[in-house]
């Protein structure tokens, strides 16, 4: 599908050095829990042992993956959606005219 169809407008792209710098602390979250687990391990029991520790550790990272990757998207929407424009399509600025006869917001009349 044309990106420029879609609901919300064209979805902004993200590197994978922008993935990478912002999963790098759960990784190494997930290389010491695996690391934990093969190290609690009995002799011969290895997989056994380190088996269900290993799949939270990755169920854990899966997930956090999941959110960086909506929180880069978010953010490069967020940029490029609210950055600075031109000013009004119509060309010059004007500026508001002073009420006349009304109180300023949240003060009384003198």
């Amino acid at each position: 599908m044309d990106d420029s169809k879609r609901i919300g407008g064209p979805v902004r792209e993200i590197t994978a050095e922008q993935v990478k710098a912002s999963l790098l602390k759960d990784f190494e979250a997930l290389a010491e829990a695996l690391a934990a687990a093969a190290n609690a391990a009995r002799a011969g029991s290895i997989i056994a042992d380190s088996e269900e520790p290993v799949r939270d550790a990755h169920a854990d990272f899966r997930q956090q993956s999941y959110q960086q990757l909506l929180n880069l998207l978010a953010s490069q929407q967020s940029q490029e959606d609210f950055s600075p424009s031109e000013g009004p399509a119509g060309g010059g600025v004007e500026e508001q005219g002073k009420a006349e006869g009304h109180a300023r917001h949240r003060q009384r009349r003198r």
